[in-house]
C-alpha cells in the first residue's frame, strides 16, 4: 500500500465530498435535458408539494423528483403503474451520492406517441430543408409595425405588451386573433399568417402563446403551420410556451424566442440600444454645446474688452493717463536734476571753502602758534625754569661733560633768573 505522499501517478487524494461534487458537475454539465419514457413506481407526495417517484422499464430504473412549481403546472396525476413520458435533466444528490432525474414536464404514454409523431415529422421536414439555417432571414432591427398572431384573451398578450411598454418601444403592435389550442387552431393561425403576408402592413410577425401541456401546444406542431411560417414573406418569430417547450413552429420560424416576453425583449432590444446611444449622444451634445457657449462667452467678453479699449473715450482716457505719467516722470526728473545740482554745488562750495585764503591763513596761523608753543617748550629758558642749570665755559660755550669742566679755568652757571660765575676746585694732591 503506497504512503499518503506517494500516491500512484502523483495525484492527490480527494475527499468523498470533492469526488461527488466533481461527479455532479460532470453529469449536470455533460448531459443535456431529455425525454424519458417509463413506468411510474414508488410515488410519494410530500406536504411541501414535491413528488418523489421512480421511473423504470424492464432493464433499469432511475429515481425522479417533480418539484412543487412544476407539479402545479402538470395536468397528469402520478400513480403507480402508469406509463409516462417525462422531460428533465439529471442531477446528483450529494448527501447520498445518488443521481436522480429532475422532472419538468410529465405526459402520459399517449403524449409519448405524439412525441414520436413529432420527431418523425420534424425529421421529414428537416430533410426537405424547411429548417435550414441558410433560408432564415434576420429580423428587422427597428420594426415599425409588429403583428402578433395569438389569442387576445391569453396572458401572453399582456406579458408581451407589458414588456414593450416598460422598455418604451415606439412601434405599433397589431393583435391578429386566432385560437392557439384545440381542434381547428392550426388552421386559424395559418389563415391569419397568410392574410398578414398579403396585407403588406407588417415589418415583423410573432406567432405564439403562453405555456401549457404538450396537448395544449400541439397546434404549433401542425405540418401546414410549419410550412406557412416558412413561406411567409414577412420574417416570423416563434414564441411558444416556456423555455423547455419546442414545437415545429420554433424550427420553421426565422428566430425562436423562449417565451412571448422574450420575443418582446428581442424586438425592442435594438430600439433600447439606440435609445441609450441617443441619450448618451444627447448628453454629449449638451456637454459640447455648453462648452461651446462658454467658449463663445469668453470670446465675446474678450472682444468686448478689446472694443472698450479701442473706443475714442478709452483712447482719450489712456492719453490723459499717459500725459499725467509723462508729466510726473518729467517733474521727478527735474527734481532729481535740481537735487543733483544742489549736491554738486554743495560739494564745490565745500571745496572752495577749503581752498579759500582765509581758511588757509587760519590753518597756518594755528600751525604757527602750535610750532611756537613747541619752540617755547623746547627753548633753554623753558628748561632752566624747570630747575635745570646750563654750564658754560669762559667763551660762553655749553659744557656738557665733567672732563670739559675740569679743564676750564672759569665757568658760569646760568639759572632761570641769572648767571653765576664759578671756579673749578683744585685737584687733590697725589701722595
Amino acid at each position: 500500500m503506497p504512503a499518503h505522499d506517494e500516491l500512484p501517478l502523483g495525484q492527490p487524494a480527494e475527499t468523498v465530498s470533492q469526488f461527488t461534487r466533481r461527479l455532479k458537475t460532470c453529469l449536470e454539465q455533460g448531459m443535456r435535458a431529455a425525454w424519458v419514457r417509463g413506468e411510474v413506481s414508488n410515488v410519494r407526495a410530500q406536504p411541501s408539494g414535491h413528488w418523489y417517484f421512480s421511473l423504470k422499464d424492464a432493464g433499469a430504473q432511475v429515481r425522479a423528483v417533480l418539484f412543487r412549481a412544476d407539479a402545479g403546472r402538470s395536468r397528469v396525476a402520478l400513480r403507480d403503474g402508469m406509463q409516462v413520458v417525462v422531460y428533465g435533466e439529471v442531477s446528483v444528490y450529494e448527501a447520498r451520492g445518488e443521481y436522480q432525474l429532475i422532472v419538468r414536464v410529465v405526459a402520459d404514454d399517449g403524449v409519448g406517441r405524439l412525441q414520436r409523431e413529432f420527431e418523425a415529422l420534424k425529421q421529414r421536414l428537416a430533410a426537405e430543408g424547411l429548417f435550414a439555417p441558410e433560408r432564415k432571414r434576420p429580423i428587422p432591427r427597428l420594426p415599425a409595425v409588429v403583428g402578433f398572431v395569438t389569442s387576445p384573451a391569453g396572458a401572453a398578450v399582456q406579458d408581451f405588451l407589458r414588456i414593450l411598454r416598460r422598455r418604451e418601444w415606439r412601434g405599433r403592435v397589431v393583435i391578429l386573433p386566432a385560437r392557439v389550442q384545440g381542434e381547428g387552431a392550426a388552421e386559424e393561425i395559418i389563415a391569419m399568417l397568410q392574410w398578414a403576408g398579403q396585407a403588406a402592413l407588417f415589418d415583423l410577425l410573432v406567432v405564439g402563446r403562453g405555456g401549457g401541456s404538450a396537448e395544449d401546444l400541439w397546434a404549433f406542431n401542425h405540418e401546414g403551420l410549419a410550412r406557412a411560417i416558412a413561406a411567409s414573406p414577412v420574417p416570423v418569430i416563434s414564441a411558444v410556451g416556456h423555455e423547455i417547450d419546442f414545437t415545429l413552429s420554433d424550427f420553421a420560424a426565422d428566430v425562436r424566442a423562449e417565451t412571448p416576453s422574450a420575443a418582446a425583449e428581442l424586438i425592442s432590444s435594438h430600439f433600447v440600444a439606440c435609445q441609450e446611444r441617443a441619450q448618451r449622444a444627447a448628453q454629449r451634445l449638451g456637454s459640447l454645446a455648453a462648452d461651446a457657449v462658454r467658449s463663445a462667452r469668453r470670446q465675446v467678453d474678450h472682444a468686448r474688452t478689446r472694443l472698450r479699449l479701442l473706443e475714442p473715450g478709452a483712447l482719450v482716457e489712456r492719453g490723459w493717463l499717459r500725459l499725467d505719467d509723462l508729466a510726473g516722470r518729467k517733474l521727478a526728473a527735474l527734481r532729481a536734476g535740481v537735487q543733483h545740482a544742489r549736491q554738486r554745488w554743495s560739494h564745490v562750495r565745500a571745496r572752495l571753502a577749503a581752498a579759500a585764503p582765509e581758511s588757509r591763513l587760519a590753518f597756518d596761523r594755528h600751525r604757527l602758534e602750535s610750532l611756537g608753543k613747541r619752540l617755547v617748550a623746547a627753548s633753554p629758558q623753558s628748561v632752566l625754569s624747570r630747575g635745570y642749570v646750563l654750564m658754560r665755559d669762559g667763551a660762553g660755550r655749553p659744557v656738557t661733560a665733567k672732563r670739559q669742566a675740569e679743564k676750564q679755568a672759569l665757568l658760569s652757571a646760568e639759572f632761570a633768573d641769572g648767571t653765576l660765575a664759578l671756579r673749578p676746585a683744585d685737584p687733590p694732591a697725589r701722595s
